[in-house]
């Protein structure tokens, strides 16, 4: 089943007259129930992207007691364009932050991958967004999933119509994945997090830029299906500078001063979307996988660290995405 952007509206209508719990958009349509008794989700306090991120990072990842000794852990963060003085892409520091704070935790190899979804030249977003001399200097090996060895691999919820698609080795053979997304608002998907960044995986020189097979399929579909067959192990969401607005690409800063470190991709997602001010049940990949893939609740997720609070102004979001702010 594929949704229409007239169907999310005529949907969404409803959600913006009032309704306290969101509408169901989709059919069931997963093979497994995933979802964790209960979630963890840490907010660790950062102003600014600085060396000491790592001490902090460090004491964060300490609360979940994470066991990757001997294990390949991959580092997924949102590498998407460079646009100078736009907040776009994970910051290099805390990806950088991240490898390190594995290769202490006894991790047998730590590798970042990704594959820019706009930019077709992955060594030019590498060089100009300033990761390429970080990624050397600390001897991190980096993969283009663009053009990675692929695999085909059979998906694990039916709700794009897809049933296959060819994917990167190197995620397939993970350990460990790790979704590193810059926290922004998206014009097509409402949001976009740990789960929507998993679009970064289907490889560009299989399926086009920008994805497009992902945004023909429905996109709100897609992250199902993507998050379905290649389950997302850990979230540490870079909510320092932020982006609202016409995101991903146009929008605004937007400051925050945090990082998210979850358990749950959805959980962690959820509470991204709670502390921009936007309600979670509101954005229909979110809402549908809190049914299968994780828990969404405020009761279903302990939260450690920093409480999740609501901004005094929210994100601001394109115009059909207003019915994601809160009444109240």
């Amino acid at each position: 089943m594929t949704i229409s952007r007239r169907d999310l509206l005529l949907g969404t209508g409803a959600l913006a007259a009032g309704a306290s719990v969101s509408v169901p958009y989709f059919l069931p349509r997963y093979r497994q129930d995933r979802r964790p008794r209960r979630s963890r989700v840490a907010i660790l306090r950062m102003d600014d992207y600085v060396q000491s991120i790592q001490d902090s990072l460090r004491r964060g990842l300490q609360l979940f007691r994470l066991d990757v000794k001997g294990k390949t852990v991959v580092l997924k963060p949102n590498l998407v364009d460079y646009i100078p003085g736009n907040a776009i892409n994970t910051h290099p520091i805390l990806v950088v932050a991240a490898a390190e704070c594995f290769r202490e935790l006894g991790a047998r190899k730590v590798i970042v991958a990704e594959g820019p979804g706009h930019q077709r030249d992955t060594q030019l977003v590498l060089c100009e967004s300033g990761y390429e001399s970080l990624l050397r200097e600390n001897r991190i090996r980096f993969i283009d999933l663009n053009r990675d060895e692929l695999t085909a691999a059979n998906l694990s919820a039916e709700y794009s119509g897809l049933q296959r698609l060819w994917l990167p080795r190197t995620i397939l053979g993970a350990d460990l994945l790790v979704s590193m997304p810059k926290v922004k608002t998206h014009h097509w998907s409402g949001v976009t997090l740990s789960m929507k960044n998993m679009f970064g995986v289907v490889p560009g020189n299989k399926y086009g830029w920008p994805k497009n097979i992902l945004h023909w399929h429905g996109i709100q579909e897609s992250i199902l299906d993507l998050c379905a067959t290649v389950p997302i192990h850990f979230v540490i969401a870079d909510a320092i500078m932020c982006m609202e607005g016409n995101g991903p690409l146009n929008g605004s800063p937007r400051w925050l001063g945090c990082v998210v470190l979850a358990d749950d991709p959805v959980g962690g997602d959820a509470t991204c979307a709670r502390i921009m001010g936007l309600e979670p049940d509101r954005v229909p990949h979110i809402y549908e996988a809190a049914k299968f893939l994780g828990n969404s609740s405020p009761d279903l997720v302990e939260q450690i660290g920093e409480f999740a609070r609501k901004p005094e102004v929210p994100f601001r979001v394109v115009p059909e995405f207003e019915f994601l702010h809160s009444a109240g």
